[in-house]
């Protein structure tokens, strides 16, 4: 592990992870055999969506009786969660694992911690996020928005999954309840894996990288020209309202996401 100003640089074999604990706990870069994977730029690397993902319907939730206001920062809606936003406290850091955390606070309406977790090796990388209620039970979500490259060495993206359904989005882009047959892309579009996420992605000759979790659902988006992202989540846009998992002092929500990749 190597420290330069707020970065923390992992290191496995010819892989490479930059996180950036001050931005996020974003990662800005993977690097594997000296090739970035991931978008370099204005929106760069892969950042944690949590206590929310994708967007909430007006910026506005229930847990209970109580209605909760959001700040909108993607009209009319609330968008990937509050995480992105802030500084998050290194606690632990070794040559190829670190773990970072953050407190809830305003303007997320409930007390608690944010924990996420990175393990790199050769061929694979690991990350975890945990959500601790400290008093009050809530609804959460966590997960990740990756923006992998969509060329590698000339060799444009290949995006294959086969999910259960799609999650039909209205007008508002927000799920209508209603689950459809999976529709060819592009795609802007949340899918049901209910046996877990799976997602392979090849840049023919040079890289494939799969993307795993024990999450059901997953959003596909690759709508830009220099980026294609896969967001592996535990619940499908609008869930804190649509599919609420509440998390509570004895049960916290925990998910993980592994990229495993081979070179072609």
């Amino acid at each position: 592990m190597t420290r330069s100003e707020d970065l923390v640089r992992l290191t496995a074999g010819d892989a490479q992870l930059t996180i950036h604990p001050d931005n996020g706990c974003r990662i800005a870069g993977l690097t594997i055999g000296g090739t970035e994977v991931l978008r370099q730029g204005e929106r760069y690397g892969s950042f944690p969506m949590v206590p929310w993902c994708g967007r909430v319907d007006q910026g506005r939730f229930r847990d209970g009786a109580d209605l909760h206001q959001l700040p909108i920062n993607a009209a009319p809606h609330a968008i990937h969660g509050t995480g992105r936003d802030v500084a998050w406290r290194t606690r632990r850091a070794g040559d190829a694992e670190a773990a970072f955390t953050y407190e809830l606070a305003e303007p997320w309406p409930y007390p608690g911690r944010v924990t996420q977790l990175f393990e790199l090796t050769e061929s694979a990388l690991t990350i975890t996020l945990g959500v601790e209620a400290y008093e009050d039970s809530f609804p959460a979500q966590a997960g990740w928005h990756p923006w992998f490259l969509r060329s590698i060495g000339g060799a444009d993206v290949r995006v294959d999954f086969d999910a259960a359904w799609q999650e039909e989005r209205g007008d508002d882009h927000l799920p209508n309840g209603r689950r459809i047959d999976p529709k060819p892309g592009p795609w802007d579009d949340c899918f049901g894996m209910p046996d877990g996420v799976d997602v392979t992605l090849t840049w023919p000759g040079r890289l494939e990288l799969k993307v795993t979790s024990r999450a059901e659902w997953v959003v596909v988006y690759d709508e830009q020209a220099e980026a294609v992202c896969v967001e592996p989540q535990s619940g499908p846009p609008n869930g804190l309202n649509t599919l609420p998992r509440l998390v509570t002092p004895i049960d916290p929500l925990e998910v993980s996401t592994t990229w495993t990749w081979r070179t072609l």
